[in-house]
């Protein structure tokens, strides 16, 4: 049986993981101009898909034009003018004119993406006050230097489990670099409910206030690593509050 946290089951989170990831993949695909190149290259291999791991199915002959449909990361999908379909990567494509005959330039576009970023999904594994934590975040980057950010979060402890959401206003001053230190201040809600086999225990439902600091490391693509330290107080009465300590570590996706 699922074992469950008050109402919700501890699978939720890896649930919407799925949910998550499906998403990404969906949205990660990005429209382009409809420039039109020329081969320079003695020919160009054209994939069935998005990576290496896809077969050759055309091989675009030198001189011949080939135009931008999309884009997946640094994987472009062309269309020749007998309308053969497939995908190139940027590497390939560099080496390619435009029809005026000019150099075409491409930039690793990874890293454009990377410094123009502004949603991210994340999800994380970790320890709150010594007990096994999962959590799932979202942020939308409001400038160069501060990000709105809510998190969820469910702790599996011995004798009891918690459920909390919180956001944040984070603090990222070189958010342009690939390995990026962070900190934050933010509020949300905690709830704890004890195992029903303890006698009297009742549950806890307060207010929450956090503060963060953590790193970030821009991993390839549209993937980061991070890395958090937080100090989580909450108010469980006017006369006392309690004080608990997390340190977490996941990965996000950005596509926008």
């Amino acid at each position: 049986m699922t074992r469950s946290i008050g109402a919700l089951p501890v699978t939720w989170l890896m649930r919407a993981v799925l949910a998550l990831l499906l998403l990404l993949a969906a949205v990660s695909v990005r429209a382009q101009d409809g420039e039109r190149l020329k081969v320079a290259d003695p020919y160009l291999e054209m994939r069935t898909g998005p990576g290496r791991g896809f077969p050759v199915h055309h091989v675009a002959e030198r001189h011949e034009l080939v135009t931008i449909e999309l884009r997946a990361t640094d994987w472009y999908k062309v269309r020749t003018a007998n309308d053969k379909v497939g995908w190139v990567h940027r590497r390939q494509l560099e080496a390619t004119l435009t029809e005026a005959g000019v150099s075409k330039s491409f930039r690793d576009t990874a890293i454009d993406d990377y410094l123009t970023r502004r949603v991210q999904f994340g999800a994380a594994v970790g320890r709150f006050k010594s007990e096994p934590m999962q959590k799932l975040w979202a942020s939308y980057r409001l400038s160069d230097a501060l990000t709105l950010e809510g998190t969820l979060a469910q702790v599996q402890g011995v004798f009891s489990g918690t459920d909390l959401w919180h956001g944040n206003l984070l603090a990222e001053p070189w958010s342009d670099q690939r390995l990026s230190p962070f900190l934050g201040i933010g509020v949300g809600r905690f709830r704890n409910f004890p195992n029903q086999t303890l006698v009297g225990a009742t549950d806890t439902d307060a207010n929450l206030a956090n503060a963060t600091v953590g790193v970030r490391y821009y991993l390839s693509e549209r993937f980061v690593l991070r890395a958090d330290y937080s100090i989580y107080t909450a108010f469980v009465s006017d006369q006392r509050s309690q004080e608990f300590r997390a340190v977490s570590a996941g990965i996000s996706f950005f596509f926008y």
